[in-house]
């Protein structure tokens, strides 16, 4: 399973997210620190969920790396985080 699938699993299974999108944005960073051949060591994941109600922008980041795991994080050179919650009824 790629490092991609990983993630998208993981955090489905944790958040229950209205939208997640996950981006390999490796080949951006050829060339840089933490790159590696065959990508995914830099990652950018927008996710939309109700679970963050309430918490602050840190308390969620904390959350989703608890939620990838020690491992899994320590595979990854680059995470950026684009965490919301669901916009309420207009």
């Amino acid at each position: 399973m790629s490092v991609t699938d990983e993630i998208q699993q993981k955090l489905q299974a944790a958040f229950d997210p209205q939208t997640l999108v996950v981006e390999d944005e490796s080949e951006k960073h050829r060339g840089h620190a933490g790159y590696q051949d065959g990508g995914e060591s830099h990652f950018q994941v927008h996710m939309t969920s109700a679970a963050f109600a309430g918490m602050s922008r840190i308390q969620r980041h904390r959350a989703v790396h608890a939620a990838l795991g020690q491992d899994l994080i320590g595979r990854i050179h680059a995470l950026a985080l684009n965490l919301d919650v669901p916009a309420g009824p207009d």
